[in-house]
C-alpha cells in the first residue's frame, strides 16, 4: 500500500475512534503519535538532514520574568507624541536626546526610539535582524474598551496576577485555568518527528523547569547555563562506585510500573548527561562575546547546543531561557537620572546577551535557522507610582534572526492617551494583537502546516491574523 495513503488511513481511523467528546487539547498527545506513522511519508516535509542542507530550525522564548516595562524600551518620539509621553510618565519619562532614533520600514507617522541602555538593539534593527511587535498580551477574543467596561466579552482569567499571566503567555491558553501543556511543548509533540535521533530533547530549559516547554511526548530538559547537569555522586573513586550500584539497582526488575518507569527515566537522564557531556567538552566553534551575566551564559549555552545539532541529528530545536527582575515596583529609575537605574541595567544585559548571541549564530552560519523571540508576564502602567510602575497589560516584544523580516514595527501601537481608546485604566493597553497571533507567526516559520495550527493553539481562530509577517 502506498505509505503516504496508509498514514492517511491510520489517521481518519484514529481520528473516528477518539475524537468524539474529547477536547482539543486532550487530543494533542495521540495527533502527536500519529505524525510518527504519518510524518516521514508527508511530502511537504523537508528532506532528511544531510551535512549542508538548510533544513535545521531552532527557536528561543526569552523570558523576561515580571512584567517588563515596554514603555520604556519602545519610546514615543516625535514632538508631539513625546509630549504625551513625558506627561505620562513623570519620573519615569526618559529624557528624548538619550533615545536610540529608529527609522522603520512602514510608519504610522509616530517616531519612535528605543532606551539607550540598548545601541545593541538599535543595530540589529537598523540591520533588518530584529521586528518589534507592538502591544501583544494575552486575549480570550478581541477586545475593545467598551467590551471590557461592559464585561461583553471573556477576559483572560487573573488578568494582573504574575504567575496566572506567565503560564497563560507560555500556555496561550488565557481562558482555561487548568494547564497541563505549554505552546512550546505541543510544538515540540508535533514536530518531533522531524528529528532523526530522540536521545537528547528536542525542547532544552537553560532556567529550570517551565511551563512553555511542557508537552505530553516531548519532556523539557534542562542543561546548566555552565555546562551539562551532572546526576549527583559520579566524581572520583566514590562516585564511581556509587554509579555502579545505581546502574545495577536500575537495571533490576520491579514489579511496580511506577519504579520501573522511575529507573527507565533515570537511566535515560545518566545517558543523555553523559553524551552531551562528552560533546560540550570540544572547543567553542564561535568567537562572539557573550556577557558574564546569567543571561549572557544562558544564550551563549544555546548557541554551543544548536552548533552541535546536525551531531545530535536534531533538525529541530526549542530552548527557553529566562532573565528575571523586572517586577520594578519602585527603584526602575535613579533620581534625577532617568535613563540609569535597575530597568536600565536589565535592558543592557539583554542588549548586549542578543547582541553577543546575533554575532555567535552568524558566525556558525545559522543565522537564518535561529529566531528568539521575547515573552513576559505582562506590561506596566503607562503612569508612575513614584519611582517604578505597576501591572499592566498590552506590552511590545522583540522578534530576532536571520530569517526575520526586521528593521520594522509589527502589529499597532497604543494611543498612548490616558483613558484613551486603548487604556483600561493608568495606561494598561488593551492588547490590539494576541499571543495567540504571535505564537502562530512563529509555529509557522518552524514549520508547522496552518491546518495543523489549531493543534498547538487552540484558539487561534478566534483572531483575524494567523500570520503577522513578520517572518520570512
Amino acid at each position: 500500500m502506498n505509505p503516504m495513503l496508509s498514514a492517511e488511513i491510520s489517521r481518519r481511523k484514529f481520528i473516528g475512534q477518539c475524537c468524539a467528546g474529547v477536547g482539543t487539547l486532550g487530543l494533542l498527545s495521540a495527533l502527536a503519535q500519529m505524525r510518527l506513522i504519518g510524518a516521514l511519508a508527508d511530502s511537504s516535509l523537508p528532506a532528511a538532514a544531510t551535512p549542508g542542507q538548510p533544513d535545521y530550525r531552532a527557536l528561543v522564548c526569552l523570558f523576561l520574568a515580571g512584567g517588563n516595562d515596554a514603555n520604556n524600551l519602545v519610546v514615543p518620539l516625535d514632538a508631539a507624541t513625546y509630549a504625551a509621553y513625558a506627561r505620562g510618565r513623570g519620573a519615569l519619562a526618559l529624557p528624548r536626546d538619550r533615545l536610540l532614533g529608529l527609522t522603520p520600514r512602514q510608519s504610522d507617522g509616530r517616531g519612535f526610539g528605543l532606551h539607550p541602555s540598548t545601541p545593541e538593539l538599535r543595530d540589529l534593527f537598523a540591520g533588518g535582524r530584529l521586528a518589534i511587535l507592538a502591544n501583544v498580551g494575552t486575549l480570550v477574543a478581541p477586545t475593545t474598551k467598551a467590551q471590557f467596561q461592559g464585561k461583553s466579552v471573556p477576559l483572560p482569567n487573573a488578568l494582573f496576577s504574575h504567575n496566572d499571566q506567565q503560564v497563560q503567555w507560555q500556555a496561550s491558553l488565557s481562558d482555561s485555568k487548568l494547564f497541563t501543556t505549554g505552546w512550546g511543548g505541543r510544538l515540540a509533540d508535533l514536530t518531533e518527528a522531524l528529528n532523526e535521533n530522540n536521545t537528547i530533547s528536542m525542547s532544552i530549559s537553560l532556567a529550570g523547569q517551565n511551563s512553555f516547554q511542557v508537552g505530553r511526548q516531548v519532556t523539557q530538559y534542562a542543561v546548566s547555563p555552565n555546562g551539562v547537569i551532572q546526576p549527583n555522586a559520579t566524581g572520583g573513586n566514590l562516585g564511581a562506585i556509587r554509579s555502579k550500584a545505581r546502574r545495577e539497582l536500575l537495571g533490576t526488575d520491579d514489579e511496580s510500573l511506577f519504579k520501573t518507569a522511575f529507573a527507565g527515566l533515570t537511566t535515560v537522564a545518566v545517558t543523555d548527561s553523559a553524551l552531551l557531556s562528552s560533546i560540550l567538552t570540544q572547543e567553542i566553534p564561535f568567537k562572539a562575546e557573550f556577557p558574564k551575566s546569567n543571561l549572557g551564559l544562558q544564550l551563549r549555552m544555546i548557541a554551543r547546543l544548536a552548533a552541535v545539532a546536525p551531531r545530535l541529528g536534531l533538525r529541530r530545536q526549542i530552548f527557553f531561557a529566562r532573565i528575571g527582575g523586572w517586577d520594578l515596583h519602585d527603584h526602575q529609575v535613579v533620581a534625577g537620572a532617568a535613563a540609569t537605574g535597575a530597568h536600565a541595567k536589565l535592558l543592557a544585559d539583554v542588549s548586549q546577551s542578543l547582541g553577543a548571541f546575533a554575532q555567535a549564530t552568524a558566525e556558525l552560519g545559522i543565522s537564518d535557522q535561529v529566531t528568539t523571540f521575547t515573552a513576559s508576564d505582562f506590561g506596566r502602567t503607562w503612569t508612575t507610582n513614584g519611582d517604578g510602575s505597576d501591572h499592566g497589560w498590552g506590552s511590545h516584544h522583540l522578534i530576532m534572526g536571520g530569517a526575520v523580516r526586521g528593521g520594522d514595527i509589527y502589529g499597532k501601537m497604543p494611543d498612548f492617551a490616558l483613558n484613551g481608546p486603548d487604556d483600561t485604566g493608568r495606561g494598561r493597553w488593551i492588547p490590539t494583537t494576541s499571543v495567540d497571533e504571535y505564537s502562530a507567526t512563529l509555529a509557522t516559520w518552524f514549520g508547522v502546516k496552518p491546518t495543523d495550527l489549531p493543534l498547538i493553539l487552540p484558539n487561534l481562530g478566534r483572531f483575524a491574523q494567523p500570520n503577522l509577517g513578520f517572518m520570512a
